[in-house]
């Protein structure tokens, strides 16, 4: 395989849009939650950690591949600098191929946005040694006659076809947007870079953090602090809305967290987020089923997330269950007629799934605990042929693939 891409297109120009409105709205002050149906701690649970001991038996045994450059990997392909940072993985197999994208930091060994490039690896899935690692975006670069002083997150998202969406968040000139562009998988191109849009009613502005401010702003929304960090969350779920498709997933920026959902991954619109107290930090797991959206955001300082569902035809939350949560990022997947939360109950070195009642919240119950030898946080897991596959950080060293079987509790 070859180990550069070009751009298909040339350079946009023109691309940045000035923000509807100048009213930023006023800050929602977060607050504990004070009503809830009830309270799962996994760590309590046996036979959970039983059964996830066997889940990282298995998964040890499945290791399929890091996809960082390596040393090995840099002297296979001269002028390229090892990874000594790596963070965030989100990947997509397709017809036998790993796309997995990610940030890394080659100068030093810390996360640190002033240092890092967006990255799109992938090999066959069987053939591991044949991986390409592409920078999509580095710190330093001009966009439009603007400089790319910091970046962060970068996800991939997948309709069909052989056009994968990426997307990252990075600082242009100060200001944080979400970016994306194109990547053909026939004529391995990119596209050229462009802002994505974010949209509140009728009020469509560049996806910045003033952007995300004033169209809640315009349509008398408020917000909960923002940090400069904004960020849009990797798993996406389906949904019909009058013969148009859309997709759904979260969005966040410290403490503010919501629903969005897009029919193009250019566009993303405003849904809903939380009405009632709470103290959610960053990133928020959604998940739509018929006309339910289910949630489970971390919170601050409380070791304590919680799940909800947002009624898209009531436009009503749900009284949140808690979970004991470990401050990593969670997911969610759906796998035979059953919804599914993975999250970090201990701690950075492994995580947990709970099998969730789509009736009931209150009767969730955790499927099992898995307890890592190694660091192992930001989980993202999806389905091929019929196995679950899972990526993770081990350590800001290595972005890791593995798979497993999901076990079954003798209760369902």
């Amino acid at each position: 395989m070859l180990n550069q891409s070009i751009r298909q297109d040339a350079p946009a120009e023109n691309i940045f849009t000035p923000n509807c409105g100048e009213d930023e709205g006023h800050v929602i002050q977060a607050a504990p939650i004070h009503d809830y149906c009830g309270y799962i701690d996994p760590r309590r649970d046996k036979s959970a950690i039983e059964r996830g001991d066997l889940v990282v038996r298995e998964m040890m045994k499945n290791q399929i591949a890091d996809f960082e450059r390596t040393s090995a990997y840099c002297q296979k392909h001269p002028g390229v600098t090892p990874d000594r940072m790596v963070h965030v993985s989100t990947f997509r197999i397709i017809q036998g191929v790993v796309y997995m994208t990610y940030y890394a930091n080659t100068a030093s060994d810390q996360e640190d946005p002033l240092h890092q490039e967006a990255r799109l690896a992938f090999c066959p899935i069987d053939a591991p040694e044949e991986m390409t690692i592409l920078t999509v975006q580095a710190v330093g670069e001009m966009l439009d006659g603007h400089t790319i002083d910091r970046l962060y997150d970068t996800i991939l998202l997948y309709k069909g076809w052989d056009e994968l969406y990426l997307l990252w968040t990075a600082s242009v000139d100060g200001l944080y947007y979400r970016l994306y562009c194109t990547y053909n998988i026939a004529t391995r191109t990119l596209s050229a870079i462009r802002p994505n849009r974010f949209r509140v009613g009728k009020v469509v502005n560049d996806f910045s953090t003033t952007g995300i401010t004033t169209a809640l702003a315009a349509n008398g929304l408020g917000h909960k602090e923002m940090f400069s960090d904004i960020g849009i969350m990797q798993k996406l779920s389906t949904r019909e809305e009058d013969g148009q498709l859309w997709y759904y997933t979260g969005a966040y920026s410290g403490y503010f967290n919501c629903i969005i959902r897009s029919c193009d991954f250019v566009t993303w619109e405003y849904v809903a987020m939380p009405d009632f107290s709470n103290l959610s930090l960053w990133e928020n797991a959604v998940w739509v089923l018929n006309d339910r959206c289910f949630y489970f955001v971390r919170q601050e300082d409380c070791n304590q997330g919680f799940l909800t569902c947002y009624d898209l035809n009531a436009h009503a939350w749900s009284c949140p269950l808690l979970i004991r949560d470990a401050q990593s990022r969670s997911d969610f997947t759906y796998y035979d007629g059953e919804l599914y939360l993975i999250h970090a109950p201990f701690d950075r070195e492994g995580f947990g799934i709970v099998r969730i009642n789509t009736e009931c919240l209150s009767r969730s119950n955790t499927l099992f605990v898995a307890r890592m030898p190694e660091s192992m946080f930001y989980p993202y897991t999806d389905m091929y042929e019929n196995e679950m596959y899972i990526s993770y950080t081990s350590a800001r060293k290595h972005i890791r693939l593995t798979k497993f079987c999901l076990p079954v509790r003798s209760d369902r």
